[in-house]
């Protein structure tokens, strides 16, 4: 199990880091950083299509997307200059408060037995 939270958290990071080239390559005129930002992405969707294996979809997603916004922001605001605001910062808050509930209000999946052969072949009236 803990194999998919693993690639769930290499999935977050693909998508900070493909977001991250694409904003860098808009201010740096390079080219490549639009390149690098597709094959992160398409890497991120990859490992979280992986992950939802285990894990809970909208848990998955809500981390995947809400943790990727968070680190975008912070990281923005570090490498780009872009401005934070007081309710920037409670819209973060938010955000991580909204994941905390997603995940703990999520049960575990119970596995269900497995039917034989004889009673997929037949229809249940």
């Amino acid at each position: 199990m803990m194999i998919y939270w693993i690639l769930l958290a290499l999935a977050i990071a693909a998508e900070i880091t493909g977001t991250l080239s694409m904003k860098w390559s808009s201010v740096s005129d390079d080219n490549l950083g639009y390149i690098f930002m597709l094959l992160m992405i398409a890497l991120s969707y990859i490992l979280l299509s992986f992950s939802v294996k285990k894990i809970a979809l909208g848990v998955a997603y809500a981390m995947w997307e809400g943790i990727g916004i968070l680190f975008i922001t912070l990281f923005s605001v570090l490498l780009f200059d872009e401005s934070i605001s007081l309710l920037k910062i409670i819209g973060l808050t938010t955000l991580v408060v909204g994941i905390a509930l997603i995940k703990s209000g999520t049960s575990t999946k119970k596995s269900r037995p497995l039917k034989s052969a004889k009673e997929r072949e037949h229809a249940v009236v």
